[in-house]
């Protein structure tokens, strides 16, 4: 079959390897998690991590005085967190008389996804000494159960793929996130799942979302979505357009928000837009899928990977170290002379579209392979380098 450069068009994979769960999800990765539910205990959730190999955690400010939805949108990260499927099985780490309590955030994963999840709290262990090596036996033998566990074929239908630009510069909008884009239609055609996030950096560009929306439902809530993230940052004092683009945007050559906006939707590739949900919210159906995050590199990967997302397409013009604790993160320069000078922390390089040396439909082709490699088990600049990034968004005051 021939391409539109009158090349063969091969037929692509659709096949990868996986850890299959109790709740009937794939995984990629098979991690014990150390969750920390509240910023006192973040300490002794990594340095169980350094104890007990085969285990991650993360720090963060979170988990107490927290109150109303913003309470709601916390533990529903932890939650989702938790519950990712690249996740073999949690020891949730409380200091026992926080807001958002460990039991509670337990109890959910288990309820939801079936996994091996226990508790440690400092306050009844005793301190922060024992709690640390009451935590590392548990997580120890956890490691050693999944261990046990082996992989089985499984279909690219059972991906979530989550989308993401950091860095952006004048070449994103042409190289690395309309790539991306002929991904997510790739995967969508295919069965699979496409996350577009970062509502603040589609203001603009709105319109074309909402007319591939699937009916009048989504398409009323693209519109609500983009007046209430413009609303937030009246309310602020401020416009948006005066935080975006960034300055790291301006020396990149963007003009404008807008500019930065059509690069930006550029990633949702040309398919139907089926639904639109909330942050750290888990996909009701299968093809694109926006979720309404901020445009923060490490709060919307945070999001979209507590939403289910196992693997993370990531393009930028500027360079950025950003991994996760528990999806791979493949980054992907849109420009040449970038992704050499970041050979640290790119994965790929799209900046042979911007060079006339490959077509987008070639580099989406690439990048849809590297998925399945990543999937299969091959390992990610982030992850090799233990870049461990987690943020939750936080829309109410500490209280």
């Amino acid at each position: 079959m021939a391409n539109g450069d009158g090349g063969i068009k091969l037929e692509l994979n659709t096949k990868f390897w996986g850890y299959r769960r109790q709740d009937g999800r794939v995984g990629v990765r098979n991690h014990v998690l150390i969750l920390p539910t509240i910023v006192c205990a973040t300490q002794s959730a990594v340095r169980i991590t350094d104890l007990v190999q085969g285990t991650v955690s993360f720090i963060h400010q979170h988990g107490c005085a927290q109150v109303g939805v913003d309470y709601e949108q916390t533990f529903r990260t932890y939650v989702g967190i938790g519950s990712n499927p690249n996740v073999y099985g949690v020891v949730v780490l409380g200091l026992g008389c926080e807001t958002h309590q460990g039991r509670s955030v337990a109890d959910e994963i288990a309820k939801q996804t079936g996994k091996p999840v226990e508790l440690v709290s400092i306050q009844e262990n005793g301190g922060t000494l024992m709690t640390i090596a009451r935590g590392a036996q548990v997580a120890a033998r956890m490691v050693q159960a999944a261990s046990m566990q082996r992989r089985v074929e499984c279909d690219i239908s059972e991906l979530i793929v989550a989308t993401e630009c950091g860095g952006s510069d004048a070449c994103s909008g042409l190289s690395a996130n309309p790539a991306v884009g002929a991904v997510s239609d790739l995967l969508v055609d295919r069965g699979g799942t496409a996350i577009l996030a970062e509502t603040s950096e589609i203001i603009g560009a709105e319109h074309l979302l909402a007319n591939r929306a699937v009916d009048d439902r989504v398409r009323k809530r693209v519109y609500e979505v983009i007046q209430a993230m413009e609303a937030k940052a009246i309310m602020m004092g401020v416009d948006i357009r005066t935080g975006n683009p960034t300055p790291g945007n301006i020396k990149g050559g963007l003009s404008s928000l807008e500019e930065k906006s059509l690069g930006a939707a550029a990633k949702a590739g040309t398919r139907p837009l089926q639904e639109l949900i909330d942050y750290a919210e888990r996909p009701g159906k299968k093809g694109l899928v926006w979720m309404d995050t901020p445009g923060q590199d490490i709060e919307q990967l945070t999001g979209m990977v507590a939403g289910g997302a196992q693997v993370v397409l990531f393009t930028s013009g500027r360079g950025t170290p950003t991994g996760s604790p528990i999806a791979p993160v493949i980054k992907i320069a849109t420009n040449s002379r970038m992704f050499e000078t970041m050979a640290d922390n790119m994965d790929m390089n799209a900046g042979t579209i911007i060079e006339g040396k490959e077509s987008i439909e070639q580099v989406g082709n690439r990048i849809y392979e590297e998925v399945l490699d990543v999937a299969n088990g091959k390992r990610t600049k982030a992850e090799i380098l233990k870049q461990y990034d987690f943020g939750i968004n936080r829309i109410g005051p500490t209280f």
